[in-house]
């Protein structure tokens, strides 16, 4: 297919341009001239692209042994995200020289074949549904990826693709409206559609949409002050934010929007572990109880470390090529990549000076009450800024949670560590605070329920008929708000301190009221558990009590020793209570993974050992 390793330079605006020696820049200009980086020009990283082309070439080989099914769920179900990803990896290998799909003849049916499908299921305002009706913000994920794809096909200007190109431009424009007009569910679809519209103006340019995108942007960009955006979503919302607003950067001259992503990105260096997943735990959407992954935000490190000539967000990008094909890549298979480094060929830069990522650090996140921890491969997380103290309530686009510890050496991981007391049913201790004490990290709650009085003779109804009111546990027709209340309390403090060697001591102590409770442990499968004084749990699956002495937890050379055991007994069961606001809706707390849990009664003072 190849006689030659070339690169397609291009760019969606159709405005970029490119030299023998050099790549595209803004507005036309020499790429190293417009970044500030100097009058000479930039080499590209061959090892980076070749790397790319493999990948593509092969994401491209399952594409077209599935395009079908992706035009059959875009006909029965209206979804199209999927086929327009498909039409734009196949535009990368179509265009891209050192392809082995370049220009390949047996591309051109497939892609007529998803484009004229796309067409045929948009609908008269330019949207489509993907889970929602006639949506603005999922139409906008396919409309970037079509308008990636057109530059492409438009910039290699072969004739056989004439009429593909038609065809996706119309639909392009048809969509134009739909976004300008429509609405949004979450924060980020506010700047995915802002970089739909900004990129389709470029191209096509309506009053209307600069408008459009004005008007969101003028809403200020919800970042709060560690760097993460109001969802505080490192990887689910992130890896659309940044993108988004990288897009508007360029398209709409809004370059202070770089500034946001740059200060996610350094937020996302101390969230990130040894092996790539992503701390999530702090997270309102999605992505709180999902391992995510660093390689979706692989080429944002690479545009900024080369915008910037920052070298820490270079080791980042070197670090990812290092680990290769084998990393898990998350949502975004690597081949689906070339594409967006054919779109920006700038990407294809070689990188700046690189320095390693920070690997020793206690950082605190007061904006989300995050701290994080690391010693090499060793790492650790406490977490008490979950919304339910706020706004009482288990709902999606809240953080809820309750695991307030984590830690890992190397391969042995403790994913979760919780505090179930059964108080109430209202469920696991979720911390109302995060502060420094001395060498410790505080983590502190107070719970209340009510009984109520009798009611007051003014506000006493002859017919018995209350307002249905909510005591803060459950709804009844009683005017709780009226009422005298009786309550009960507990109070739970925790201080996490880090001991010498790497190893953690966590002091409990729980008062006020006297109510059986249970520490959780979850720790990653793939390990094996030993101790004497564990004890399988009777109709729970993979779940142990420690009674007395230390366990370890085990993944080849590495492991994880805890304890000591609490004894056990009737007054202290060996159960987890999820709390009534997940069992009335038949829901379950219980997290994935290998359990031991350590019982107890309050008023309580304990103290664990992890080393």
């Amino acid at each position: 297919m190849i006689a030659r390793r070339t690169f397609i330079v291009t760019s969606a605006t159709a405005t970029a341009t490119a030299t023998a020696a050099g790549f595209g820049g803004i507005s036309g200009q020499p790429a190293a001239a417009a970044e500030g980086v100097g009058s000479a020009q930039p080499r590209r990283d061959e090892d980076f692209v070749d790397f790319l082309t493999t990948a593509a070439d092969a994401r491209a080989t399952a594409v077209l042994d599935g395009y079908d099914g992706n035009i059959t769920e875009l006909r029965d179900q209206g979804k199209a995200r999927a086929a327009a990803r498909g039409l734009r990896t196949l535009t990368s290998v179509y265009v891209h020289a050192a392809s082995r799909h370049h220009h390949d003849g047996a591309l051109l049916g497939p892609l007529k074949e998803l484009a004229d499908a796309l067409a045929d299921e948009q609908f008269d305002d330019g949207l489509w549904d993907q889970g929602a009706v006639h949506s603005p913000p999922d139409t906008a994920f396919s409309i970037v990826d079509l308008n990636i794809a057109h530059a492409l096909l438009d910039k290699d200007g072969e004739r056989a693709t004439a009429k593909l190109r038609s065809t996706v431009e119309r639909i392009l424009r048809k969509a134009g409206l739909g976004l300008a007009n429509g609405g949004v569910h979450t924060a980020n679809h506010r700047w995915l559609v802002c970089a739909a519209l900004s990129r389709i103006h470029r191209r096509w340019p309506d009053p209307s949409y600069p408008r459009r995108i004005d008007a969101w942007l003028a809403e200020g960009i919800d970042q709060l002050s560690g760097g993460e955006y109001s969802e505080r979503s490192p990887t689910y919302s992130a890896v659309v934010t940044n993108p988004a607003l990288l897009t508007i950067a360029r398209f709409h001259d809004r370059r202070d929007l770089y500034a946001h992503v740059r200060d996610n990105l350094t937020a996302s260096l101390y969230v990130t572990e040894p092996n790539g997943e992503v701390e999530s735990v702090h997270s309102r959407r999605q992505d709180q109880a999902t391992p995510r992954h660093l390689p979706e935000f692989w080429l944002q490190y690479r545009e900024l470390a080369i915008r910037d000539g920052n070298a820490t967000f270079a080791g980042v990008a070197a670090l990812l090529r290092e680990r290769g094909a084998g990393q898990t890549f998350g949502e975004t298979p690597l081949g689906d990549r070339l594409a967006e480094v054919l779109d920006r060929p700038e990407l294809a830069r070689e990188l700046p000076a690189v320095k390693a990522p920070p690997t020793d650090f206690e950082h605190h996140d007061d904006s989300c009450r995050l701290v994080r921890v690391r010693r090499g491969e060793r790492t650790a997380t406490i977490f008490g800024g979950t919304d339910l103290p706020e706004t009482h309530a288990i709902s999606s686009g809240l953080s809820t949670n309750p695991t307030f510890f984590k830690m890992r050496k190397g391969a042995a991981i403790l994913d979760s560590l919780r505090l179930a007391p059964q108080f109430f049913s209202l469920g696991p201790f979720r911390s109302e605070g995060l502060d420094r004490r001395g060498d410790a990290w505080r983590l502190h709650a107070e719970v209340r329920a009510a009984f109520h009085q009798p009611l007051p003779r003014r506000h006493r109804r002859e017919d018995g008929l209350y307002p249905l009111t909510d005591d803060g546990r459950f709804w009844s027709a009683m005017d709780f708000p009226h009422r005298p209340k009786e309550h009960r309390a507990l109070r739970t403090e925790i201080l996490v301190r880090e001991t010498d060697g790497g190893g953690w001591e966590l002091s409990f102590e729980v008062t006020e009221s006297a109510v059986p409770l249970a520490l959780e442990l979850c720790f990653r499968r793939g390990g094996e558990l030993s101790g004497d004084g564990l004890e399988a749990v009777a109709g729970a699956k993979d779940t142990y009590q420690l009674v007395s002495g230390e366990a370890s937890y085990t993944v080849g050379d590495d492991w994880i020793t805890f304890g000591p055991g609490n004894g056990k007994g009737g007054k202290q069961p060996a159960v987890v209570e999820p709390g009534e606001r997940y069992t009335w809706m038949n829901g379950s707390l219980t997290p994935d993974g290998i359990r031991v849990l350590v019982t107890g009664r309050s008023p309580l003072r304990y103290r664990m050992k992890l080393h």
